[in-house]
């Protein structure tokens, strides 16, 4: 891969095979916002970018190492033989090595690679998702949602003044994006069909409570986060922030629906939410379905959002975030039909 002279030092030194502990043929670079990804042979090596985003905090090296270590540990919730190890990123002089010898500079996560052609979001491009394949999906996510950690500080984050915060937080943290990558009619019908829905459903919310339906859960549900590999692999979950992973597991269910929308899969969408809703009985999910379809897809747009502003992302790969991100406020304001 040729070297972006925008990149950083750190980032074009791993470019180079000799600085892996098994040294790969080919080395392919991906980005997110938060993170660099150096995808070898077997492996994939993840760097946290150090930056502050408000919702994340990434900006010196301890907390870089400590959400890598948290990383791990979430994450082998759903999916425990593919999160292997933290290793530290060294300089001796002028070398910079993964694991190597002198001074760390940063740290990566090691994983084992996933075959990316069985990636649900691949997959669901060459249609080759099938009913069966997300009812092995929703029995898991049911199973883990049982026995997902929960306690009075977790069932905290499902309180009116909680759901507030974050919905509220997506509006002002979009409002710049207003006329351009959300329009305004849609923003403002949203912002309202939103509260509106809460000041109506509050005795449900507070129900949700009560019988334990507020858990430690994934936070970021979306069909390139499900691998079908070795049985199904949950991967990619939130490390970065408490709050986007302790929430309702009904927000979590309609995360995967609406994604499964996006892609144009209605009928798995509703096929994957009836199976959950068989495995888990938790019947009153869909009363509050819509609502956290309409919050996940514009959380979605939001990202995209936050992408977009990326000064290492490529022209072209700007202009894809963009139409991606509209085509989820879309569906956001899409899910407000009826109600």
């Amino acid at each position: 891969m040729k070297n972006n002279p925008q990149l950083p030092e750190l980032v074009k030194a791993l470019l180079d095979p000799e600085a892996y502990p098994e040294p790969p043929h080919r080395i392919e670079l991906a980005q997110t916002q938060m993170s660099f990804v150096f995808i070898t042979g077997d492996y994939v090596y993840k760097v946290k970018k150090p930056v502050d985003l408000g919702f994340l905090d990434y900006t010196t090296l301890d907390k870089r190492r400590f959400y890598c270590q948290r990383e791990i540990e979430l994450n082998r919730r759903l999916c425990p033989d593919i999160y292997l190890a933290v290793l530290p990123i060294t300089r001796q002089k002028d070398c910079i090595s993964v694991d190597g010898q002198g001074k760390t500079i940063e740290y990566a996560v090691k994983m084992r690679r996933l075959p990316q052609e069985a990636m649900m979001n691949v997959l669901l491009a060459d249609n080759k998702v099938s009913p069966d394949m997300l009812t092995g999906v929703a029995e898991k996510l049911a199973e883990f949602h049982q026995r997902a950690e929960t306690s009075d500080a977790i069932s905290a984050f499902g309180e009116i003044a909680t759901i507030t915060i974050n919905t509220e937080e997506n509006f002002t943290q979009t409002e710049k994006y207003v006329g351009n990558i959300i329009s305004r009619e849609n923003y403002q019908y949203i912002m309202a069909y939103t509260r509106r829905f809460i000041e109506d459903n509050t005795p449900l919310f507070r129900r949700r409570i009560a019988d334990g339906r507020i858990k430690d859960c994934h936070g970021d549900l979306h069909a390139a986060h499900i691998c079908f590999y070795n049985g199904i692999c949950i991967y990619d979950c939130i490390e970065f922030n408490d709050r986007f992973r302790y929430c309702d597991v009904a927000a979590e269910a309609a995360f995967l629906a609406m994604d499964l929308d996006h892609y144009g899969r209605a009928d798995l969408s509703r096929h994957f939410v009836d199976a959950y809703v068989a495995s888990s009985r938790d019947k009153e999910l869909m009363t509050l379905l819509n609502f956290y379809k309409c919050y996940r897809a514009y959380v979605r747009g939001k990202v995209g959002c936050f992408k977009f502003d990326d000064p290492y992302i490529s022209p072209e790969e700007r202009a894809e975030v963009l139409t991606t991100a509209r085509s989820y406020f879309e569906l956001a304001a899409s899910y407000m039909e009826g109600n």
